[in-house]
């Protein structure tokens, strides 16, 4: 709630600084305009060029997150299948014990 607040101040504090920046602006109304559109096409490209970043940053994230799993994956395939070698010889090795024991 202490941030949804915040938030709206800031956007209350944003209009009221914009529009007392129009009142008392020193420049003609056009000039005025064409600087606020430069200034938003230069905020869009920030916004682009930030939005890419943080795309890529994304993606290494998840490749490195998948590389993990995968590479977990084979440390556990691999612990599985030693325990299955570790098994059928301990098997082997009793089935050997009882029939020499026999002999």
């Amino acid at each position: 709630m202490e941030d949804d607040s915040r938030f709206a101040y800031f956007f209350l504090g944003l209009g009221l600084g914009v529009a007392v920046g129009f009142l008392f602006a020193p420049k003609s109304g056009e000039e005025t305009r064409e600087y606020l559109r430069s200034r938003a096409d230069e905020g869009k490209e920030y916004l682009k060029r930030r939005a890419d970043e943080i795309r890529e940053t994304a993606a290494d994230a998840v490749d490195r997150g998948k590389t993990a799993v995968q590479r977990q994956k084979d440390q556990l395939a691999a612990a599985v299948e030693a325990g299955k070698s570790a098994y059928r010889d301990a098997v082997k090795g009793g089935e050997s014990a009882e029939s020499e024991s026999n002999a």
